[in-house]
């Protein structure tokens, strides 16, 4: 059934709603080929991503100045086509590649959920992803965001509580009417601590063979499910919506 006291849902995007791993390997070993490169590219993502993390915890703890998802991309990327024994390329076509991580593919049930979600409750992203990158990502993967919120509009990268303090504010709410849904224990620990409801959904196949993901809540989060269907199941939305119209003019009449 509906829970009344949420108004808004925010979602993690990396691994919650796009699966990046599959996406950035498929396109690296298009990549790879024209340079005439041969690797393991699922490797190559996984190293790809290593770099997101260690980039966004030197901002977060001063080591760094601010600087979006992009740049740290970027900087990760020029270490791996070295590592990786990629010929000269041209700053375009780097830039180009770079732009992977606005077109990644979303996990099979992600439009449709969102859509029954959407019909309940105002959506956004809350990715610690740049303002840009989730746009594209979002006309991309078809993800049909009400909004597109960022750690990037709070100057914090998840999960220091402004990143999320911060994106609630901006939607005009109090942190107990939204919830983040995401497949990430420890974002939503992050969430938690902030004041924001919370919601588990898992990924099983987001890191592939490479690491064990979070199948299970280590903490009370409010909600907990197997997909975006399941949640929306569980949250009282409609089961069948037959376009985007309909599911706005629902949202009015509610």
């Amino acid at each position: 059934m509906r829970d009344l006291d949420i108004q808004a849902l925010v979602f993690d995007v990396f691994g919650t709603v796009v699966d990046w791993r599959k996406s950035i390997a498929r396109q690296a070993s298009v990549f790879g080929a024209r340079h005439k490169v041969v690797a393991n590219w699922d490797q190559f993502a996984d190293d790809w991503r290593a770099g997101y993390h260690s980039g966004m915890t030197k901002v977060n703890s001063g080591e760094d100045e601010w600087k979006i998802v992009d740049q740290i991309h970027r900087e990760r990327l020029d270490l791996l086509l070295k590592k990786y024994k990629f010929p000269e390329i041209e700053e375009d076509e780097t830039a180009e590649f770079n732009r992977s991580w606005h077109r990644l593919d979303g996990w099979p049930d992600s439009t449709k959920g969102l859509m029954r979600l959407k019909s309940r409750y105002v959506i956004a992203s809350l990715s610690n992803g740049n303002v840009a990158l989730l746009t594209n990502m979002a006309k991309y993967a078809d993800l049909p965001w009400d909004a597109v919120l960022s750690s990037e509009l709070a100057g914090k990268y998840k999960t220091h509580p402004w990143a999320y303090q911060r994106n609630v504010q901006l939607l005009g709410l109090e942190p107990k009417q939204v919830m983040l849904v995401a497949a990430h224990n420890g974002d939503l620990r992050g969430a938690m601590t902030a004041g924001l409801r919370t919601a588990l959904v898992t990924r099983p196949h987001e890191f592939g063979d490479s690491k064990i993901p979070d199948l299970t809540p280590d903490s009370d989060f409010d909600y907990f499910a197997t997909d975006f269907n399941d949640l929306a199941d569980q949250l009282g939305c409609p089961q069948t919506l037959v376009n985007k119209e309909q599911a706005v003019g629902l949202l009015l009449i509610i």
